[in-house]
């Protein structure tokens, strides 16, 4: 029942196509994928990582830029199918037929976080909202997110109007000319993780890399289960074939014990956070 389900999201073939490799019928292969889709879906508190703020002792030179940063997030899109009176809801600028996909990692790559369901029409910044009603999340700490978000009450943006995406600073051969334009090329180096883990998650599985056959909500049950796989993969495995051998560099993260919890409750634009940016870029001066 688990090779086929691992078939299935891997290779993403139709019931006939797997049960004949299988030798099993359509009906048995649909009840064998539903069982275990259901199981995995029940492993989220064992299988979703814990949130890790980096210590303000840490001397990492990868990650001391950000003190009590939690780890970054952004929104992606997943192809799925829909029906005929629904495409306008789901599609995207790009016109694809996609949900919206907020996902939250850690610096070593596993899955904090994932919200899948949304409509590929829908902002970042609503489903980002949506989510903070929906779970409780960290204030003491901060997470790393695109300009595509207002900088707010634990989550931090980059300078806007600046140069930031790293393809951009490595096509010119660009050194950083001003405080803002450190901070960016850092925030961006960091925060690039969570596209890593985008990445990896629509190589290793292709259910989520075109549409499938399945409805709306149960495409994205296998969302989260290619997510706590995921993460399963990246504890159990002390190599991963997928990742480059340069990817392993990254060393433990300190962990760091909260003294005081509060929850953020709400994400809008933050003075107190315009200024603890700047004390950021202050330090990397």
């Amino acid at each position: 029942m688990v090779a086929i389900f691992l078939y299935v999201i891997a290779h993403h073939h139709k019931n006939r196509v797997v049960g004949f490799q299988f030798k099993r019928s359509g009906d048995t292969i649909s009840r064998h994928v539903n069982t275990v889709l259901k199981r995995v879906i029940r492993l989220q508190g064992e299988f979703l990582k814990e949130p890790v703020a980096v210590a303000t002792s840490s001397v990492d030179q990868r990650w001391n830029c950000f003190k009590n940063f939690l780890g970054a997030l952004d929104g992606t899109h997943i192809s799925v199918h829909v029906a005929t009176e629904d495409k306008p809801r789901y599609r995207t600028r790009k016109s694809a037929i996609a949900t919206n996909v907020l996902g939250v990692c850690s610096q070593d790559l596993e899955v904090i976080y994932v919200y899948p369901g949304w409509e590929g029409s829908a902002a970042d910044y609503r489903v980002l909202r949506e989510a903070i009603y929906k779970k409780k999340w960290l204030k003491s700490y901060y997470y790393l997110f695109d300009a595509g978000y207002p900088n707010s009450g634990g989550f931090l943006a980059p300078f806007r109007g600046q140069c930031y995406h790293l393809k951009q600073w490595e096509r010119d051969r660009l050194e950083p000319r001003r405080a803002e334009e450190l901070f960016n090329m850092k925030h961006c180096r960091d925060r690039n993780v969570i596209e890593r883990v985008f990445g990896l998650l629509k190589m290793r599985w292709a259910i989520l890399r075109d549409p499938s056959w399945y409805p709306v909500n149960i495409h994205c049950r296998f969302i989260m289960a290619c997510c706590l796989i995921h993460n399963l993969i990246r504890r159990e495995m002390s190599m991963d074939e997928i990742l480059p051998e340069d990817e392993y560099e990254d060393g433990p993260i300190s962990l760091v014990s909260p003294q005081e919890i509060r929850m953020i409750e709400h994400v809008d634009s933050s003075n107190y956070w315009d200024v603890q940016r700047k004390e950021l870029v202050d330090q990397l001066i």
